[in-house]
């Protein structure tokens, strides 16, 4: 059984533990947080007896043996790198860092400590991402995608009313591209590989950080398309198309429906049962890196090559953090 910790007591950390747990392979015993008291209150439903307000203490302890982090992106690398030099296996939500220098840093920390790093996104380990991937080659030649992920902040509100929330603060790394838009371009990654070449464009907030943009990722023969947004909504699903047909994935983010249509034939519904808890096969995967102490696994180029677009796309758009100069 593998004992972790989480750093982050939100609603997302409720459903990773929940998920760890109901992999079999997973047991929380220690909560982080600032304050005792509420690591206490988030671990009330739960047989923990550990509690920690000291990163430091909890990198050095011998009650863990993993860590998930779901704090805000911009200490998602200071963290990772901390638990990872202590040799702790670290799983943390996405964007892994919040550049390509912070990403290539925490892979190197975790070859040179022998423990597993793993980013956090959990489309990629969905049974209908798999059936999204297995069905690819039905399509033919590959000539066009377009993977949309939109969503109406419920934190815009108070963006517009003067206030300051973490979801459009550059302090916190964030903005559309880094939220809303990485389900995209991690999608693109891991059905794709590495584009050829990217053009990005974005609407930026007074803040500095992007409320919505566009993106076109250029393989060659085929291009990828990418519509975010987190100050409109949209329910228009995302598409591949290739000469033999089309695919169309509805709510990308969770692979919801998959929809085959062969070219001059009747659709085909593709789509697999999916367990409510959609962070369970994402638990599943990270501990069976763990287990196997696996330290190479696709994912690390995966979050390399995510990261480079990330951060090339934020420079053409002029989104900049602070983590960019530290």
């Amino acid at each position: 059984m593998i004992r972790f910790a989480v750093v982050g007591t939100n609603w997302i950390t409720e459903r990773f533990v929940d998920a760890a747990h109901k992999s079999g392979k997973m047991q929380l015993t220690a909560v982080y947080s600032r304050k005792l008291e509420q690591a206490r209150a988030f671990a009330a439903n739960y047989p923990v007896e550990h509690f920690f307000d000291s990163l430091e203490a909890l990198a050095q302890s011998d009650v863990i043996d993993a860590v998930y982090i779901a704090s805000p992106n911009s200490l998602h690398y200071s963290q990772s790198l901390l638990f990872l030099s202590h040799q702790k296996h670290v799983i943390c939500e996405k964007p892994l860092a919040s550049n390509l220098r912070q990403v290539e840093e925490l892979l190197a920390c975790a070859r040179e400590n022998q423990v597993v790093v793993f980013e956090a996104f959990k489309t990629a380990y969905l049974p209908n991402f798999a059936v999204l991937q297995q069905a690819l080659p039905t399509l033919g030649k590959l000539r066009k995608v377009f993977l949309n992920y939109c969503q109406y902040s419920s934190r815009y509100p108070r963006y517009l009313a003067g206030e300051n929330p973490n979801t459009f603060n550059p302090q916190f790394s964030n903005g559309s591209i880094m939220d809303i838009g990485y389900y995209c371009v991690a999608s693109a990654v891991s059905l794709f590989g590495a584009p050829k070449e990217v053009k990005a464009s974005a609407t930026l907030l007074d803040t500095g950080v992007d409320g919505h943009g566009s993106v076109c990722l250029n393989y060659g023969d085929f291009d990828v398309t990418i519509c975010h947004s987190k100050v409109s909504n949209s329910d228009i699903p995302s598409e591949i198309q290739g000469e033999e047909g089309t695919l169309v994935i509805e709510r990308l983010s969770e692979v919801q429906n998959v929809v085959l249509t062969p070219r001059g034939e009747k659709s085909q519904v593709l789509t697999q049962p999916q367990h409510e808890n959609t962070m369970l096969y994402e638990a599943q995967v990270f501990a069976d890196l763990v287990e196997k102490q696996q330290v190479e696994h696709i994912g690390l180029e995966n979050s390399r090559h995510i990261a480079q677009l990330l951060t090339e796309i934020r420079r053409q758009t002029g989104v900049v953090f602070p983590a960019d100069s530290e």
